[in-house]
């Protein structure tokens, strides 16, 4: 099995601290080192067995879109028309809502936050009927960066495997190391799973099987591989042979 170097061995030596330490002290940030790429590459907490080719498979909750800052969502009262309003998320996640205040919105999914609302207005309606309509929201997205032709975030539009979201951003470089692509996920506001996928394997197995589906949010980062980090230092062909010719 080959021992993960350079930028790959750091993170993960990172991790590794870091799950000892919140085991200990029940908190912390581990930082991942990005030197290979641009790469947002924050890790909150991530439980130490899901890091490795051999963890389990990643979370894969049904995903449904959370409300985010800046989003402008339409309240219709079926009954109560008088109530009609358009909202937007403050900076701090909350929104103001016509005669009853402010609530917290930023993080709920649309049937969380309208249970909210027909609660806060139950107070001073008797069963209101409410419906909540996003009229401008945050566009699904996932991220890949380090060793891509074009790393950068791209519009989420429905389902894409980990492959296709590579292809998207460019394809490999040939400094990139195929057998140790990370991909992070948010379970949640307080825990991000991180994984290491053999993608040079899977390709060379004529397998997609194992090619893991994204999910909005997603993180990818393709690390150097041993050869590119150790180039520079070789000898190029610009060091041609010295000849001196002799006269007999």
């Amino acid at each position: 099995m080959n021992t993960p170097s350079g930028t790959l061995r750091a993170l993960t030596f990172t991790l590794i601290l870091f799950a000892g330490a919140h085991a200990a002290a029940g908190q912390g940030i581990s930082q991942a080192n990005a030197s290979d790429g641009a790469f947002p590459a924050t890790v909150d907490k991530v439980p130490k067995e899901t890091l490795g080719e051999t963890s389990p498979a990643m979370h894969k909750a049904g995903w449904r879109y959370t409300i985010h800052p800046s989003d402008v969502l339409e309240l219709t009262f079926l009954l109560t028309p008088e109530f009609n309003q358009t909202v937007t998320v403050q900076p701090d996640g909350f929104i103001t809502l016509r005669n009853v205040g402010d609530l917290q919105a930023a993080g709920h999914t649309l049937p969380q936050l309208t249970d909210s609302i027909k609660k806060v207005y139950s107070t001073i309606l008797h069963n209101p009927v409410i419906s909540v309509d996003p009229k401008e929201f945050e566009k699904p997205y996932f991220v890949v960066g380090g060793q891509v032709g074009k790393p950068g975030k791209f519009d989420w539009r429905g389902e894409v495997t980990l492959t296709q979201a590579v292809a998207v951003a460019g394809g490999f470089t040939d400094a990139a190391k195929h057998s140790q692509v990370l991909l992070f996920r948010r379970v949640s506001d307080q825990w991000t799973q991180a994984r290491i996928i053999n993608v040079k394997k899977m390709l060379n197995s004529g397998s997609l099987q194992e090619d893991p589906e994204l999910q909005p949010g997603d993180m990818l980062f393709v690390p150097k591989n041993a050869l590119s980090k150790i180039k520079p230092f070789l000898p190029t062909s610009t060091m041609g042979a010295y000849y001196n010719p002799v006269t007999y």
